[in-house]
Formats: C-alpha cells, structure tokens, sequence
C-alpha cells in the first residue's frame, strides 16, 4: 500500500512511466528541470527542456505546470516560454492554462525584509538579495560562511513581521503568508484541463513537500529529485538529467 499523504518515508524507487490513464504534471524548477547554480541568473534556458515540455503539453492535452518560487516572468525565460500553466514564488503567483492569473497582494513587510537583506548584503561578497515584489530572497550560496547569520536575520524578521520563512538550497526567502506549492497544485487540479486527473509533483527541495503532500491527497504521488531523505514523495530520480529523461520517455510513450 502507498503511504498516506501525511506519511514521511525514504523512497528509494524511479517513477513508473505512466503511459496508461489520466495524469497531470507538476513540476518544479531550480534542481529538478534546471541544475542549481551560483546565482539565479546565471540558470538559462535549455533546448532540451523546452523541447520536452512542449512535447509533454502536447501529448497531455496542457496538463503540465511548472510550479516554482520562481517569478512567473522567470520560469518563462527559463523554461523558453514552453509552460503555459504555471506558478510562481512559492503558490502567490498563478498563471492558468487561458493566460488569466491570481496574484497575492504583497505584504508592505516584503519592503522592510529587502532592505534588511540589502543591508546585511553589502558586507558580505557573494550573497545575492532577490527582491520578488511579493517576497525577498537571499541568496548565500557563494558566501557559505554568512549560513548561520543569514538564517538568525531572516528568522528575527519573520518573527517580528509575520512573513512566511521559506528555506531552500542555499537561499533563505521572506514570503507575504497565503500560499505554498501545494495549494497551487490544488488549485490547477480544480481547473480544466487538469481536473479529474491524477496528479504527480516532481521537486527537489523542502518547498516541494507542500506538493507532495497535495498530490498524494488527490490520488496521486510525490517524486523526489535529489538525494534520499524523509519525503512525503512516493518515488525518486538522481538528479535533473534523470528527470529529464524520464519525462522524454513519458512524452514517447503518449505520443
């Protein structure tokens, strides 16, 4: 039996190729199609990726979203404009699969976190502050050594101002509180063309679990990019090209 959607477990399996039945495809971003990279915008578009998300919304009818903390105007230069359904920064940005978006109204702290990252920034060589309108991030992935300040800055912040704290690889992110990936992915899957469906969410990262967790309550299932640990996913893939390819076998199968 699958574990339940709360359930944490080590999967240590690849995904079936689902070539039977109705599913849709939720994908993150930055380590799952895209290998991570020391700072946001050295991540470029890639003929390979955008060649297989247009095969995969072609022979699943548009059911494929990219679900990211991403902006949406990023996940497009990314992923070469290929995703017409997608979500950005972490559930507050949505875009459906006819163009129309939900967007959360920005928090007036997200103005306060940027400058308080801005400011911890300009001593420290190599941290990045992202300022995503709806939330801040802070990049220290080429300063390491800023990890355990960055994350005492960020936590006072979010204690004190009420936005969301969202870890990730290396990067820390203030959030104006409403949404995850999970509710994004819940939200597609009560809108056509992915309603009915069963849904299946590819991450890597910690903000993935959220639509792991999704997933498997609508009948679905969690897939894990990256190295083994305790996941609400059912399955797991080694690394982007792995998905890469599992994703172009799922393409070929349906065509």
């Amino acid at each position: 039996m699958p574990p339940s959607a709360g359930t944490l477990t080590r999967p240590l399996s690849a995904p079936p190729i689902p070539a039977a039945g109705e599913f849709a495809l939720f994908l993150d971003l930055d380590g799952t199609l895209a290998p991570l990279a020391p700072t946001p915008d050295a991540v470029l578009a890639n003929p390979r990726r955008t060649r297989v998300l247009r095969a995969l919304d072609r022979v699943l009818g548009g059911r494929v979203a990219i679900v990211s903390g991403r902006t949406l105007e990023e996940i497009d230069r990314i992923a070469g404009s290929a995703a017409h359904s997608a979500s950005g920064v972490h559930g507050l940005e949505r875009r459906r699969r006819d163009g129309s978006l939900d967007g959360a109204v920005a928090s007036r702290h997200v103005a306060e976190a940027v400058a308080a990252f801005e400011a911890f920034a300009a001593d420290r060589p190599g941290v990045i502050v992202e300022d995503k309108a709806v939330s801040a991030g802070l990049h220290y992935r080429q300063s390491p050594a800023s990890e355990a300040a960055a994350r005492a800055l960020a936590q006072r912040i979010s204690d004190e101002t009420g936005l969301d704290l969202q870890p990730g690889h290396m990067v820390l992110e203030l959030k104006t509180p409403g949404a995850d990936k999970g509710q994004a992915v819940s939200a597609f899957m009560t809108e056509p063309p992915f309603g009915g469906t069963t849904p299946i969410m590819v991450g890597d990262d910690l903000t993935d679990e959220a639509g792991f967790r999704a997933a498997a309550a609508l009948g679905g299932y969690g897939v894990l990019v990256g190295p083994e640990r305790e996941t609400a996913a059912r399955y797991r893939l080694d690394d982007v090209e792995a998905v890469l390819t599992w994703l172009e076998a799922i393409a070929e199968a349906r065509a």
